[in-house]
């Protein structure tokens, strides 16, 4: 077997298959929310990890696959439809953020690795391309979002809000979720998947986890037609750049636009929209 470069894992094409299993387990858990069948995809994924690097085929693949296995599972504990009672707020902060720390504290602390990590500063001045991308995402939220939101009706996957305690719920909500999205979908799953497999390969592992959790959040009915493409995009986005900085404010931007949709939905303002229905 020829020498591979060093920091490389050893990579075979067979080891897409235990990868698709433990990320489509994200189907059932979140898309479907079949626990059991779910536990049970992710357990023959990881079984066919072992067995990938125990044949020599593939390098701590069962390792990582077992970091975005653990991620799902601690999620799957919870509903994630939207309550922004303080019960369901605080049952959501420590939910998902032992989803992101547990991984990263067992890849640091006892893999010894410093795989996961969170760029947030990588020196580098964004481009005028970069900034006018900002930009047309916020216009494309404008135009596309409304429309969506109210005739699909998936609105009514959100709370009410008509209070101003209330609004300021949701909005803190909709962006600590945005926020969490980028550390757990792109700097773990995506970075880990990318270890062992192409771009293309690893963003479409990583796009089946991401979109399966949005529609369980609630962007359902015909959702994956938008949620696809952005997990696809962030993706990519994150390969360009490098830098999490960029695709958190892609995100929250995109999540700023949501939280005004969902706003007027209920409530008929603010009526900025030029299509809403």
């Amino acid at each position: 077997m020829p020498a591979l470069p060093t920091g490389e894992l050893r990579r075979h094409a067979i080891g897409l298959l235990p990868a698709a299993a433990v990320c489509g387990a994200a189907v059932l858990l979140f898309g479907l929310q079949l626990v059991w069948p779910g536990y049970a995809l992710l357990a023959a994924g990881l079984v066919g990890a072992w067995l990938c690097d125990r044949a020599g085929r593939t390098e701590r693949l069962a390792a990582d696959l077992a970091l975005i296995a653990l991620g799902q599972l601690i999620i799957s504990t919870v509903s994630l439809k939207a309550d922004l009672s303080n019960a369901g707020m605080i049952r959501f902060t420590v939910v998902l953020g032992l989803a992101v720390a547990v991984p990263y504290l067992v890849s640091r602390f006892l893999y010894r690795e410093r795989v996961i990590r969170f760029p947030w500063r990588t020196g580098q001045r964004w481009t005028l391309v970069q900034w006018g991308y900002l930009a047309a995402v916020v216009v494309a939220g404008w135009l596309i979002l409304p429309f969506y939101f109210i005739t699909s009706g998936v609105y009514e996957n959100w709370p009410t809000v008509v209070a101003p305690d209330e609004i300021a719920r949701l909005f803190v909500g909709v962006n600590a979720v945005g926020t969490w999205d980028e550390l757990f979908f792109i700097c773990t799953v995506f970075t880990l998947l990318r270890r062992h497999f192409p771009v293309w390969q690893a963003n479409l592992l990583q796009a089946t986890v991401f979109v399966s959790f949005l529609w369980e959040l609630g962007y359902q009915s015909w959702g994956p037609l938008l949620t696809i493409p952005f997990a696809l995009v962030q993706g990519w986005t994150f390969t360009l750049t490098k830098s999490l900085t960029y695709v958190l404010t892609v995100h929250l931007l995109f999540d700023a636009v949501v939280f005004a949709v969902i706003v007027y939905a209920h409530n008929g303002w603010p009526a900025i929209f030029l299509l809403a229905p």
